[in-house]
């Protein structure tokens, strides 16, 4: 997967991310109600820099257009025609609209490759991550595992 958005670009991972990648990842406060976290280098670059697909799930990177450093990620797991939704933007860019803007970019590349479904699973402590999928029109189907899930219909 790769697009762009008015200030984003969503590519694969490069080595050049790691070093940024594991500034927020490992940020035990700013990754409360996340995981795949407190890894090593060596472990996220297994994971980032190997041959995923979307199938086993995937990890994808945003970055700024104007100056190409990582900014945050998004994860997508495909099962038939549905995928699950997963996305971090770094704390230094938080509260700027990226999460919104990038997720908008995924929904659009997702309908226009044939998705029907988008879900979401997000701590009910998570409110800013809630907010956000709501504003996106997912809307709230069950709960499991602790986690509140969402879905989003492509129509």
């Amino acid at each position: 997967m790769e697009f762009q958005t008015q200030r984003c670009r969503v590519r694969a991972f490069e080595e050049k991310d790691l070093e940024r990648f594991m500034a927020y990842r490992n940020n035990v406060e700013w990754m409360q109600y996340q995981g795949f976290k407190g890894l090593s280098k060596e472990e996220y670059a297994e994971s980032l820099l190997g041959t995923g697909n979307l199938e086993s799930g995937q990890q994808f990177a945003i970055v700024d257009k104007a100056s190409d450093l990582l900014i945050g990620d998004v994860y997508l797991q495909k099962a038939g025609s549905e995928y699950w939704l997963g996305y971090t933007i770094h704390p230094d860019f938080a509260r700027q609209g990226l999460a919104k803007e990038v997720a908008l970019g995924v929904l659009a590349w997702l309908k226009a490759h044939g998705a029907t479904k988008v879900k979401a699973g997000v701590l009910p402590e998570n409110q800013a991550s809630i907010g956000l999928l709501k504003t996106l029109g997912f809307t709230y189907f069950a709960e499991e595992a602790g986690e509140w899930l969402f879905v989003h219909k492509l129509g």
